[in-house]
């Protein structure tokens, strides 16, 4: 893994060239540095399994080592997720006011940056397309690849369009948040381009037809769902309450209950109204009393308050609440996926569920 992460690397050097140098437009020194220093600042810094995972998908759906060739084409689709997290995240931190992403200030917290930040969310999406155009145009599935990274931004676009219409200040009502709802958010504004999107790629470079592999999208939204509510629940989980704010909340559980040594950020969920699994899971257990302090406590940005409601998340016992869920989630796609007729799309729907189950962070 380590080689074939440096190899990602090496790709990503090549692409970030090549857009510095794009005849499309002429840059001047300091728009050329400005560029040059926005990317690295916010594409390569996450674990970068979402790029990484195309070139395992493809790698068990060809059933042989990969030609350099190809290994190249697998990382350049890679990085155009990577590059798509990146203009998401850098967006979704104006929007949610956030203060830091990935142990470090956001982008648009950065002195002299601001809501450049905006711009440059849109530079990065541009990428995309740039990418695509200069290393698979004349590929026989250019267009597929085309359809696919616009059908799942949108879906992205509009996840995010829930998650920030049921949290609008003056309607907060936690009456309204459901299991339903929660997944509604999750699945379109995770599951689709985290999940969906690397093996997609993998299976239009594969030559398949993604029209007949519906199945397969289903399975990987449903795993998405699974990965964003329930699989950082791990036995390393601490429950530590601290009331700095933060920015990325990449899933429900550790948002709260994980300690910032080891995923590297301090969830505001509570203070944010977010509609989480935890809150639907405590309004569903809890008794009347509970259920009255937290109606008074969540989504008050007041660490006393966020401490009360997760003083009734331990109470009501919900660490024992997902473990349960997660077998039950685990066993189920497990069953579904052994039950598709390619062994080859099996092992990579396996391969990715072995990465989130019981994931360290």
């Amino acid at each position: 893994m380590s080689d074939l992460k440096s190899k990602f690397l090496e790709v990503y050097n090549v692409l970030k060239s090549e857009l510095l140098h794009d005849p499309a437009f002429d840059f001047t020194d300091n728009s050329r540095q400005w560029v040059d220093r926005m990317l690295d600042y916010n594409v390569p810094g996450g674990k970068l399994n979402r790029g990484l995972s195309v070139i395992d998908s493809y790698e068990l759906l060809k059933g042989e080592e990969l030609t350099d060739e190809e290994v190249f084409l697998a990382c350049a689709l890679g990085w155009c997720i990577e590059w798509l997290q990146a203009y998401f995240l850098v967006l979704d931190d104006i929007m949610d006011n956030s203060h830091t992403r990935r142990g470090q200030p956001c982008w648009f917290r950065v002195p002299k940056v601001g809501l450049i930040a905006a711009n440059d969310g849109i530079v990065l999406r541009n990428h995309i397309p740039r990418i695509l155009k200069k290393h698979f145009k004349g590929k026989p599935y250019y267009v597929e690849l085309l359809d696919l990274f616009n059908e799942v931004e949108f879906q992205t676009a509009c996840g995010q369009m829930i998650d920030l219409i049921t949290t609008i200040e003056g309607e907060k009502d936690l009456a309204k948040y459901s299991i339903p709802l929660h997944h509604r958010i999750v699945q379109y504004k995770t599951a689709y381009y985290s999940f969906y999107l690397p093996v997609a790629c993998a299976l239009l470079m594969a030559g398949e037809d993604l029209e007949k592999h519906t199945d397969v999208k289903n399975i990987l939204v449903e795993m998405g769902t699974y990965f964003q509510v329930q699989a950082s629940f791990t036995a390393r989980i601490v429950v530590v309450i601290c009331h700095q704010k933060s920015l990325e909340s990449e899933d429900d559980y550790l948002d709260c209950f994980g300690h910032p040594d080891v995923i590297g950020k301090i969830g505001t969920d509570i203070e944010d109204y977010k509609c989480s699994w935890l809150v639907v899971k405590a309004m569903e257990l809890a008794n009347e009393e509970q259920k009255k302090s937290l109606y008074e406590n969540y989504g008050k940005d007041d660490p006393a308050c966020a401490a009360k409601v997760k003083e009734i998340y331990n109470t009501l016992n919900l660490q024992g609440v997902f473990e349960e869920y997660e077998s039950k989630s685990y066993e189920k796609l497990i069953n579904t996926i052994e039950a598709h007729p390619s062994k080859a799309v099996q092992a990579v729907l396996k391969s990715f569920l072995g990465k989130i189950y019981k994931r360290q962070k």
